[in-house]
């Protein structure tokens, strides 16, 4: 060996290195050299470090020695490598050694540190360094943490990870001050590294001893920060223990899968609640992953929550990017089971964009760390037994469900994601990441412009247009390559598409043939990577063509001014004049499909719009000319600019507009889809009951049936809106109440949501205004996630009666074969509770909940039940199916009316059973008591009518027949008003033990009301004002006292008189028994009704005169 080693390594060192050292330090460098020539890589590179101090420095010099296989050492690497440790480099000794198989060097550094080196930080400061080249440690001023604090290379990391996280809070300090402050407080610097590590090393068995431990230690570090000088620095350190104490797990102490190393990354999960510093609205849990090349942060608003991860490009801010897209997540997760998630990741070492392959092996090696930080600390699922991750301190519950999902930057990486999660054993298999290659192709299935255009239809019906039969001009932002753009503009082949731009090219075709045009839309549509330079020019109209938005200036001729309405004098204009005319163009529909926020309001600045890229072409809501805005992509306009536009837009008379969240929830509904029946199918696999080839089988051949389930709950939620739109002003004090309400549960910050102050709402009230659009959109999604909270904690999602809901959730083929295993859905409490709210509140209204329990006192489980119960017994969801498939054949307005007459009547049906059933209300038995005599009654009905009731039902029929409705369907309309009594007329037959038939106790019932006048009082009191809370409770309390008294009044005349003798007779009968009491009640009655002016304090005496009657025995 020894000859072997003089052979090769005899006359490879210079002079220069044999006149710095003895021969004994040599052969000290020689065995370094040997054995870094075997542990060089497959690129034939290694380096290996040494620190030491010669026996004659002073006690703050040392040398650091750099063995090196391979290139030489560039000086701009290494030298500011070596002073982030905190040391000056002072000299450089380089040596090459010759003659060996591979290219050698060997490197000695002087080095100066401003205080004394203590004697064990040989092999922390040596493995830092090695850190750093290695790519693991970051070049900056935590690694002098290493001399200054004596830590290792990764305690200094975390402390690294939380300043990150802190920059991404919003703190005001910079890192290197942060830096600054752990250097000047090194012993409270070690204590909040032994605190981080007292909470999570799992090597600590013992909880209580864990607890003790490190409650010790935060009361070190407070006792340690009153000695703190600055307060900066106090303010810093005080941030690291409230973070540190909000973390709720990391993988710290995983080791990299294969080695006993770490892993190149660190994963916190925190609960945001905990750290006040954090902006609102904070999530209640969010993960942070940390690493050389990459930061990323995934903030959950749920234990059950999905959104999409995004590659960002905002290194400084990307949470508050994800913050503000999470935001609308949240609101648009509403319709589905989870609620709201977002995550986005931001890469720190991509390469130049030129080198496409290169840039894009960059992007998706960040994904995957970002995707493994977030599975670390994730709990598994196995059996329905919840698995911990190993090596992992749990300082939350169990935890195990994590759902991500494509977005901007990750379209394509679903399959990766599934992938990783299939390593990991991850117990949601490829229902992890939706939209994978065995997934629901969003785009194939055009599902997003698809939702959206349930919305722009609506917009049209509701200014009786068909958009699917009719013309309707539209602009747009997008290009036919994109998904939402693309889909959107063959929807229709009644579009006339005059302009649009991308962020490529300006389309102008100011007279198009619709059908020509579809065709080339469609053309461009299904070419891959097509672009509006592709349209064939040869079929654009007179004036029109495709110019870039490079161009100085483009022409402008009269086809084009007369389609934007540009005035006579406009000859030419820059590419962002002509963005901003497409966008304030005179049509029919502004149909937003791409990036970026155009619309902002007048009491905004462009910096508000947080788009700084489309500043130049952004325009105000009340500048919009366009009738309609249909919002495919998200973010398009600013929420004050939706409102601005929903008020003055349009000319100054409003435009028609609901969100983004609203139009383009189908892709996040499809993707819940998605998720679901893979979890239920994939326990189908795992049973043996399906192969995986049927399983996927089974899901393509259900793609269409999913797209009508969620187009089905598009439809559904824009009609909710329109509704709320309908009774807007009158329903305006009762919303403000409930935002109230709302905002004392923490649930809802006006502010945030851009919803209207108190004074704003006062305002609005006192000129008969009401929400708009927009903002009834909030608070549609925020009713609906406040009633999931509270009806998950309740026992309503077990209750046998709403089994068909869990059903109907899933595709009809699945309904009947997979009915066990839909029982035995780990998420069918969730999906029950989804399934109800929506349907609730769609059909009910925003503020049915809060007006009902606020009047009754009931709990939200029991009105829920009360509701559905009621719509099942009155057949609800038949009248309101026959309602819409008269869609465009019946104006809306008036579908509207009767649909909102139904909703009136199982109200009102609800407030009865809730205040004449004992909770929990049987909902089963209480349907199969009442809906028989209840579905005969309604069908007679009209016969049952007499007097004012009859002439009432017969004009209200009039008047929907004038209105286009079929003869059949205005009946069965029209009788909805009375047919709240059939409740208790239905009682009233069950309590004669059989004796009186429902329908004779019908007429009888009606018979007296005319009678003895309560018909005329029921309408003087629903006449009565609601301009307040109060003022609606008494008067709901007076229509409601006056019907009990009215049924135990007709309960009197069938117990007092002879069964055989007509209602008319008994009626008689009973008057003549009462004659007294029955006159001076009808003369009273006559003077209260004779006066058309109604107030409370009349209609409370004549309702204390009818229940005087009721009290005679």
């Amino acid at each position: 060996q020894g000859v072997r080693l003089t052979r090769t390594y005899g006359d490879s060192f210079p002079e220069a290195y044999k006149e710095d050292y003895p021969a004994r330090t040599g052969a000290v460098d020689v065995g370094r050299t040997e054995a870094l020539l075997d542990r060089a890589g497959a690129d034939g590179e290694a380096i290996s470090l040494s620190f030491y101090q010669p026996m004659d420095c002073a006690p703050g010099e040392a040398r650091l020695k750099f063995y090196r296989i391979g290139p030489p050492l560039s000086l701009s690497r290494v030298l500011p490598m070596l002073s982030t440790m905190g040391v000056e480099v002072v000299d450089e000794r380089p040596y090459e050694l010759t003659g060996l198989p591979r290219p050698t060097y060997l490197y000695d550094f002087g080095l100066r540190h401003s205080r004394p080196i203590p004697a064990q930080v040989r092999e922390l400061f040596q493995d830092a360094v090695a850190a750093v080249w290695h790519g693991l440690n970051e070049a900056d001023g935590f690694n002098a943490l290493v001399l200054a604090a004596g830590l290792t290379w990764r305690q200094a990391t975390v402390l690294r990870a939380y300043a990150k996280y802190m920059r991404q809070g919003g703190t005001p300090f910079a890192q290197d001050y942060i830096e600054g402050a752990l250097r000047g407080n090194v012993d409270i610097t070690r204590y909040l590294v032994d605190y981080f590590e007292a909470r999570f090393d799992p090597a600590e068995k013992d909880p209580q001893a864990r607890a003790e431990r490190t409650s010790a230690l935060e009361r070190s570090i407070l006792r340690a920060l009153e000695d703190v000088v600055s307060l900066d620095h106090d303010r810093i350190l005080r941030s690291y223990l409230t973070i540190m104490g909000a973390t709720l797990r990391t993988n710290y102490f995983q080791p990299a899968a294969g080695s006993n190393g770490p892993k190149p990354y660190i994963s916190l999960k925190l609960e945001p609640s905990a750290i006040p510093d954090l902006p609102q609205p904070r999530p209640r849990f969010e993960i942070f992953v940390y690493s050389p090349r990459v930061e990323g942060v995934h903030l959950r608003f749920g234990a059950v929550a999905r959104g999409g991860l995004r590659w960002s490009d905002r290194r400084d801010d990307f949470r508050t990017e994800v913050l503000g897209l999470v935001k609308a997540q949240m609101v648009k997760n509403a319709v589905i089971v989870p609620v709201g998630a977002k995550g986005g990741f931001f890469c720190k070492q991509l390469p130049d964009s030129s080198d496409r392959a290169a840039w894009l092996a960059e992007g998706v090696a960040c994904y995957r760390t970002f995707i493994s930080g977030l599975l670390d600390i994730t709990d598994n699922l196995l059996e329905g037994t919840t698995v911990p991750p190993p090596d992992v301190v749990r300082h939350d519950g169990d935890d195990s469900y994590l759902v991500v999902a494509a977005d901007k930057g990750t379209a394509t990486f679903s399959d990766i994601a599934n992938a990783l999660a299939k390593d990991y054993g991850f117990w949601l298999g490829d229902a992890f990441a939706s939209g994978g290659s065995v997934g629901y192709d969003h785009k194939a299935m055009g599902i997003t412009a698809r939702g959206a255009w349930e919305s722009v239809k609506r917009h049209f019906r509701e200014m009786g247009i068909d958009c699917q039969s009719e013309d309707v001009t539209c602009v747009g932002v997008g290009d036919m390559s994109g998904d939402v753009f693309g889909n959107g503009m063959l929807l229709s082949e009644h579009l006339k598409l005059v302009a649009a731009f991308d962020h490529r090219d300006i389309f102008l075709d100011p007279d198009p043939d619709p059908a020509v045009s579809w065709q080339e839309r469609k053309r461009l549509f299904d070419l891959p990577r097509s672009s509006w330079q592709d349209y064939d020019k040869a079929l654009i109209s007179e004036g029109g063509g495709v110019w870039p938005r490079s161009a100085k200036s483009i022409p402008v001729a009269e086809p084009v001014r007369r389609a934007l309405g540009l005035s006579p004098d406009v000859q030419r204009l820059t590419p962002a004049e002509l963005m901003r005319a497409v966008l304030l163009a005179d049509v029919d529909l502004l149909w937003n499909g791409g990036i970026g926020t155009y619309v902002k309001a007048s009491s905004e600045t462009h910096g508000d719009a947080g788009d700084k890229a489309n500043d130049a072409i952004r325009v105000d809501g009340a500048e919009l000319r366009c009738r309609a805005v249909g919002e495919g992509g998200n973010l398009g306009l600013t929420q004050r600019g939706r409102i601005e536009y929903a008020v003055a837009g349009c000319g100054g008379t409003g435009g028609r507009i609901n969100t983004d969240f609203i139009d383009n929830s189908a892709g996040v509904d499809t993707s819940d889809h998605e998720v679901n029946i893979k979890i239920l199918l994939d326990r189908a696999v795992r049973d043996g009951d399906l192969t995986l080839k049927q399983r996927n089988t089974l899901l393509a051949s259900m793609t269409d049936d999913v797209a009508r389930l969620v187009l089905r709950d598009n439809y559904e939620q824009n009609v909710a809106l329109a509704s709320a739109v309908l009774q807007a002003p009158q329903l305006l004090h009762v919303q403000e109440d409930w935002m109230r309400r709302l905002e004392k549960q923490g649930l809802l910050n006006r502010e945030l949501e851009f919803l209207p102050s108190k004074k704003e709402v006062a305002a609005r009230l006192e000129r008969g205004g009401g929400l708009t659009a927009p903002e009834l959109a909030v608070l549609l999604a925020y009713t609906k996630i406040a009633l999931a909270d509270e009806l998950l904690t309740t026992e309503l999602p077990d209750d046998p009666f709403l089994r068909l809901d869990l059903r109907e959730y899933f595709p009809e083929r699945m309904q009947q074969d997979y009915e066990p295993q839909m029982a035995a859905h780990p998420l069918r409490r969730e999906i029950v509770v989804t399934q109800v709210v929506n349907d609730l509140v769609n059909g009910a209204g925003i503020t049915y909940f809060h007006r009902l329990s606020g009047e009754t006192g009931a709990s939200a489980e029991e009105l829920v039940r009360a509701n559905f119960v009621a719509r099942e017994i009155f057949g609800s969801r038949a009248f309101v199916d026959t309602v819409y498939s008269y869609d465009n054949r019946i104006d809306s307005e008036t579908q509207l009316r009767m649909r909102v007459d139904m909703r009136t009547l199982v109200e009102r049906a609800s407030r009865w059973l809730v205040s004449n059933r004992r909770p929990p209300l049987d909902s089963e038995g209480t349907v199969e008591n009442f809906r028989p005599g209840v579905e005969k009654l309604l069908e007679s009905l009209p016969e049952l009518l007499t007097g004012r009731t009859l002439t009432a039902f017969e004009a209200r029929r009039a008047r929907l027949n004038a209105r286009g409705v079929p003869e059949e369907l205005a009946v069965r309309a029209a009788v909805l008003t009375p047919a709240y009594a059939l409740l208790t007329i239905v009682e009233i037959a069950q309590r004669s033990g059989g004796e009186a038939d429902a329908l004779e106790v019908g007429r009888l019932h009606f018979a007296l009301g005319e009678r003895l006048m309560t018909s005329s009082l029921v309408e003087r009191i629903v006449a009565l004002p609601r301009d307040d809370r109060w003022q609606t409770m008494a008067r709901a309390a007076l229509r409601d006292d006056l019907q009990a008294v009215h049924g135990a009044l007709t309960g009197q005349v069938l117990e007092s008189t002879d069964a055989s003798l007509t209602v008319p007779e008994r009626i008689a009968a009973w008057e003549e028994r009462n004659r007294v009491l029955v006159e001076r009640a009808v003369g009273t009655l006559e003077q209260i009704c004779a006066d058309d002016e109604a107030d409370l304090a009349r209609m409370s005496v004549g309702l204390r005169v009818v229940r005087k009657l009721a009290a005679v025995p």
